[in-house]
């Protein structure tokens, strides 16, 4: 005879509670890395939005900054790191493949036992994070979950390289989701196109590289390390033909009107994409609109809760907005869901 297995006790609704970022304290401007690129500060805002980035001391860790902005997160919430069930780490720059960024970080912390492990998708990888975290709460496996979006993309970057080089940057962002009496994470949009994955991709994985490292030690030769590299216009044209579709299906799932936003966070990848985003969803003027990217650059996973955390310190908007969020990027992947915007630190 079959024992019956029991099951948790679901909750009916998720939200998240605090949020918390990590800026490292390098900033470099675009005057700083314009000779390496042949190009100049007019050209970079023009084709990107940005005017500076944050760029990782050796210092500055995966595991220190995704450790700094989880504690800011939680003091946000009033929620003690032992009251924390779960953490799911997001990151795309964790050099090493175990042990997983999320349980040093949870050590780091304080926790004890805590279930804790990392996911990859690429510039969408907190929301997805996001969606397994109030999944996890909704279902009872767990009250309190902290959920992590981090990385050190300056330590995969081809300083040269004109097409990514004054592009991707550091930083960390995190939230603590838990129980809500009402909704605060709407069901999740999401979707990937692996057919597309020479749009963003590691120009060569570790075994070739290990592989031309032996060749040039024996040939006195020179082995080049693995880099991102991105073909921009493609990664533009699969944005503004695929994402309008993506957003409004997020917005049908959670039963929100575009009217009812007060915010947009979408990933900060390209102001140029973030505009035109804004035009075919036809956001009301009402709708503030994050706009990280000018000085903190593309910093992948943790793009979205850093826009999130500078909209709402700058007073764009306020905890309790509803607010739209859309990673989206290397896979290609996406994801979206509306949300209510949690508390920062004080």
């Amino acid at each position: 005879m079959s024992a019956l297995i029991a099951t948790s006790t679901p909750v009916a609704h998720a939200a998240a509670l605090g949020l918390g970022a990590y800026r490292p304290r390098r900033v470099v401007p675009n005057a700083e890395i314009v000779a390496d690129i042949d190009s100049s500060d007019e050209w970079i805002r023009t084709r990107s939005g940005i005017e500076a980035r944050h760029w990782a001391d050796p210092d500055e860790t995966i595991v220190g900054m995704a450790t700094a902005a989880a504690a800011r997160a939680l003091k946000a919430a009033g929620i003690a790191a032992d009251e924390v069930d779960a953490v799911i780490l997001a990151t795309s720059s964790q050099m090493v493949l175990g042990p997983s960024a999320g349980a040093v970080v949870a050590s780091e912390l304080g926790m004890t036992d805590t279930a804790a492990f990392d996911i990859s998708a690429g510039c969408a990888g907190f929301c997805y994070a996001l969606a397994n975290g109030a999944n996890l709460v909704r279902s009872g496996q767990s009250k309190y979950v902290l959920v992590i979006g981090v990385e050190r993309l300056s330590d995969l970057l081809d300083k040269h390289d004109r097409t990514t080089a004054f592009i991707f940057a550091d930083g960390a962002g995190a939230v603590v989701v838990g129980p809500s009496e009402v909704e605060g994470i709407g069901p999740v949009a999401w979707g990937s196109d692996g057919t597309r994955t020479d749009a963003i991709k590691q120009d060569k994985d570790f075994a070739s590289y290990f592989a031309e490292v032996a060749a040039a030690e024996a040939s006195g030769g020179h082995a080049e390390r693995p880099y991102i590299r991105m073909n921009g216009t493609a990664v533009f044209r699969w944005a503004v033909t695929n994402l309008e579709r993506a957003c409004r299906d997020a917005l049908d799932r959670a039963g929100v009107s575009v009217d009812q936003l007060d915010a947009f966070v979408p990933h900060q990848a390209n102001s140029r994409i973030t505009d035109a985003l804004v035009r075919v969803l036809d956001l009301p003027p009402s709708v503030a609109v994050a706009g990280d990217i000018a000085t903190t650059g593309n910093t992948s996973a943790a793009s979205i809760p850093m826009a999130m955390e500078q909209l709402l310190a700058s007073g764009g908007a306020e905890p309790g907005d509803t607010a739209l969020l859309l990673g989206f990027g290397a896979g290609l992947a996406y994801a979206g869901q509306v949300v209510t915007l949690p508390p920062i630190m004080s």
